[in-house]
């Protein structure tokens, strides 16, 4: 399991998404960009799909995610 507490481009609270892990300043969870790129979405078209989500957060996600 990731550790994502070190990744500046996401947050979490309990009372916030069930506690998940989500983009930072957004309702859009972190696991959504990987069900996402999972189905064969790519990350621009998530972008496109979330507007909240920067494409800074998509990298800096992925960076975190690959480390």
């Amino acid at each position: 399991m990731i550790d994502w507490s070190s990744c500046p481009a996401v947050e979490r609270a309990p009372g916030v998404v069930s506690g998940a892990w989500r983009f930072r300043g957004t309702r859009v969870p972190v696991i959504a960009l990987f069900e996402n790129l999972e189905d064969g979405v790519t990350a621009s078209d998530f972008i496109a799909l979330f507007p909240g989500v920067s494409p800074d957060q998509v990298k800096r996600v992925l960076e975190h995610a690959a480390a």
